[in-house]
């Protein structure tokens, strides 16, 4: 059986084969060039920038460790103010509180509020409202300490403001539907009262009274404020006088 051997390549292919070998070497060579060129060009400054952006990297680590690390102090020192606070040692607290003043952030305007707590605690009401003041005004501070730091200081400071001034800080937060709607909301009743603005405090005391998402006992509070003002805060007669039976076991009348 005979064989099929491959036949010689003609003179042209043979020269276009070798013609394609050398310009593949041209081209290596060129190409080999333009990198030697580029690095002599751009290599130090790559290798620099190389380098810089390693060490930029490690020193982002550095400095993410290092706030992870203060983070922690600061929730210790917290901790530690709040079980002395717990314990009933209010100077013990606001001493170990003393680490975080002057310090940014949250941890700074939690340790602000328990350091007033205790100054109200402590029947000193002119060095809590000084306090609260500040985180009220704080525009870093979360707007809900904002505005629980304002009802704090119109409380601690209702004796001797004016009723408009009151009123004037409280009416934007004693809105249903607000978180302080209820505290505010008894405050401002105050206000209006020594403003002898009865309907309007009977009002506000009717609608805390009727809001069910406020504790029994606070609701119980202004409904009785707001009967005393002649205004109705009674949707349901039965289960108000089931309320009021409730401190009583609920039991009915000897038979």
């Amino acid at each position: 059986m005979a064989l099929n051997l491959p036949s010689k390549q003609s003179p042209e292919r043979r020269r276009a084969a070798e013609e394609d070998v050398l310009m593949r070497e041209v081209d290596d060579a060129v190409r080999q060039d333009q990198y030697s060129d580029f690095a002599r060009r751009y290599g130090k400054p790559l290798v620099a920038a190389v380098v810089l952006g390693l060490a930029a990297f490690a020193g982002y680590l550095y400095w993410d460790s290092r706030q992870e690390a203060a983070m922690e102090q600061r929730s210790e020192t917290l901790v530690g103010a709040l079980d002395q606070l717990q314990a009933g040692n209010l100077d013990g607290a606001v001493e170990a509180l003393a680490p975080l003043e002057g310090e940014g952030g949250g941890a700074a305007i939690q340790a602000a509020l328990v350091e007033a707590g205790v100054a109200m605690e402590q029947g000193r009401a002119e060095d809590a409202a000084a306090l609260y003041g500040e985180i009220a005004a704080n525009a870093d501070a979360p707007q809900l300490l904002r505005d629980m730091a304002t009802v704090r200081q119109v409380a601690a400071t209702f004796d001797t403001i004016e009723p408009a001034e009151a009123v004037e800080r409280l009416q934007p937060l004693a809105v249903p539907g607000k978180p302080f709607f209820a505290s505010a909301g008894e405050l401002l009743a105050m206000a209006y009262l020594e403003q002898g603005k009865d309907r309007e405090a009977g009002t506000l005391l009717a609608a805390i009274a009727k809001d069910e998402t406020q504790p029994d006992g606070l609701r119980s509070r202004a409904r009785q404020m707001a009967g005393a003002l002649g205004v109705d805060a009674i949707e349901d007669v039965d289960a108000v006088l089931e309320d009021m039976r409730a401190p009583q076991g609920g039991a009915g009348p000897a038979q």
